[in-house]
């Protein structure tokens, strides 16, 4: 699963037009504006990224995806290690959201 993950969140950085942001600031930031449909949080994620990520995709009701660890995440974004990507394509989330289905 946690390939796939990375596979989907690649194609979204590389499809560019703010797709797919990458780390915590950016992705709290986002959520904030409600401009999210998802976030995928490291397996390895620290907790205070737990505490200040979690906690306002759950208040602001986006889905989060529990994705590989944050050297795998960030290797497969072509990144240092990431802890946390926020999605904001709907296709791209429901692809990702999915992917816990399968």
């Amino acid at each position: 699963m946690s390939e796939k993950v990375v596979r989907l969140l690649g194609l979204g950085v590389r499809a560019g037009r703010g797709r797919v942001v990458v780390g915590v600031a950016g992705v709290r930031a986002q959520l904030q504006r409600d401009a999210l449909r998802c976030v995928v949080l490291a397996r390895d994620a620290s907790g205070r990224t737990l505490e200040k990520v979690e906690r306002l995709a759950r208040a602001r009701g986006v889905p989060i995806v529990r994705g590989p660890g944050a050297s795998e995440l960030g290797a497969g974004l072509g990144r240092p290690p990431v802890q946390a990507v926020g999605v904001a394509d709907a296709a791209l989330a429901r692809g990702l959201v999915g992917s816990l289905e399968a």
